[in-house]
């Protein structure tokens, strides 16, 4: 099967922000260069896994990690509901790195997920991470919901499943040209069901040609690779481990 076949077989359009459009289940979504689901018609941007305070986390255990992850997530997360104009805005799990992250907060680092919350619905989906969600915010604490034809959750469901968008495996890529190989974060997608990458600047990855993603794809996935101000759709065929 050649690339063009590989990728074809999904139905996808790259927009002119570099987003790409593509169908999962019946639903379009918009897969974000950042990292984030935006749906469209519901003005709802979805991010997964930003895992807030991970550095501070290392930290007390005597790795020293730049303590900035929060403020570098934040900002993107920012900049992303501005772009969008968005009118509610998911947390699909793990937002937290662990149960004690939200204690750990800078106060102004806590004042900007609050104002994330101004003017528009923010809900958190809890994740293994953060299954009892935030003490303090503002926002709707959920175990997932439905949206847009679709059940939005942290933990992708066992085997197969229609409609679903998840998290918490932070899928990666690997593409190996003639004379390199990139890793990229990524999206993925078997047109039933789609795995969101992790938002989170320390968040880390999985590849996806990994056991783990197996069970869960009903067919030869579209992955959907971020790029430096693009989205790039990749076949299975040009994928590589680790």
């Amino acid at each position: 099967m050649s690339l063009a076949e590989q990728i074809f077989r999904y139905a996808f359009a790259e927009r002119p922000d570099g987003a790409l459009a593509v169908m999962v289940a019946e639903t379009e979504v918009v897969l974000r260069p950042s990292g984030a689901l935006w749906l469209e018609r519901e003005r709802t941007l979805v991010v997964a896994d930003l895992h807030l305070e991970k550095g501070s986390s290392y930290a007390r255990r005597g790795q020293m990690l730049p303590p900035y992850d929060t403020r570098e997530t934040l900002g993107r997360l920012e900049a992303e509901a501005r772009g969008t104009a968005a009118a509610a805005i998911v947390l699909l799990g793990d937002t937290f790195h662990d149960g004690e992250a939200e204690t750990r907060l800078a106060g102004e680092d806590a004042a900007r997920l609050t104002a994330l919350a101004g003017g528009r619905e923010l809900v958190w989906v809890v994740g293994n991470h953060d299954e009892d969600g935030p003490a303090a915010l503002p926002g709707q604490v959920l175990a997932g919901l439905s949206l847009a034809g679709l059940s939005l959750i942290h933990e992708p469901s066992a085997g197969p499943a229609r409609a679903e968008v998840a998290g918490h495996l932070h899928p990666c890529a690997r593409v190996v040209g003639k004379s390199a190989s990139v890793r990229r974060r990524c999206f993925v997608t078997d047109g039933e069901r789609l795995i969101l990458p992790a938002f989170g600047a320390y968040a880390g990855g999985l590849n996806i040609l990994d056991p783990a993603f197996g069970p869960l794809l009903a067919r030869p996935p579209l992955t959907a690779a971020l790029g430096r101000g693009r989205v790039h759709p990749v076949g299975w065929r040009s994928l590589r481990p680790d």
